[in-house]
């Protein structure tokens, strides 16, 4: 995606003429935790009552996590940075799902995906890994993948409003911003930087 634009304003362009929509397109960063929460708590509570054990639990926990870290890297490199150049139509829903966000990446009402996205993609990846995994399997290892995502969406609003002091939040930082501002075609892990280094989409860093 090239850099078109960019404002450090708290606030961003309206993109809807419907006040509905645009009202749709913003949350407050604290919204997914209310929404998903509740999720995960249930999720753990179905597999106490599958008679599966603590040792299964933990390492779908585990696989739920890991395999979390490659759909945020994938998700966002290879679906949010799609970027048609011919269709304006594909390029208005590009800039609606993450376009605004490089042109307006201090934006705090849009820096957590809204429950009308949120929602509907976690459904589908819960029908998803239900049907690949087996019987009850699916109560130890989505809680964590959801747990991923929390961690992913509360972890960007910080990076972008937040001044670590910690060193490793430091780098984390520093590895997203270079995204917005040096080099937006790489640094497309948010909360981790592992698949840019395994997929070679990482910076150079001095």
């Amino acid at each position: 995606m090239k850099k078109k634009f960019v404002s450090n304003s708290t606030e961003s362009v309206r993109m809807f003429k419907s006040d509905l929509l645009e009202a749709l397109s913003k949350v407050h960063f604290t919204v997914p935790l209310y929404i998903f929460v509740p999720v995960i708590a249930y999720c753990v509570y179905r597999y106490t009552q599958t008679g599966l054990g603590v040792l299964l639990f933990v390492e779908l926990f585990a696989l739920g996590l890991f395999v979390w870290t490659l759909t945020e890297y994938v998700m966002h490199r290879f679906v949010f940075h799609y970027e048609p150049a011919d269709k304006p139509w594909a390029q208005r829903i590009h800039f609606i799902f993450h376009g605004v966000h490089h042109d307006y990446p201090s934006d705090a009402k849009r820096l957590v995906l809204p429950p009308s996205v949120s929602i509907p993609l976690a459904t589908g990846f819960y029908f998803l890994f239900k049907a690949i995994l087996p019987v009850d399997y699916i109560w130890g290892f989505f809680p964590a993948f959801i747990l991923g995502y929390l961690f992913y969406d509360i972890s960007h609003y910080a990076i972008h409003h937040f001044n670590f002091k910690g060193a490793i939040w430091k780098k984390i930082k520093q590895h997203h911003m270079l995204h917005h501002y040096q080099d937006p075609a790489k640094g497309y892990g948010v909360s981790s930087p592992l698949w840019d280094k395994i997929f070679r989409s990482d910076f150079i860093k001095k």
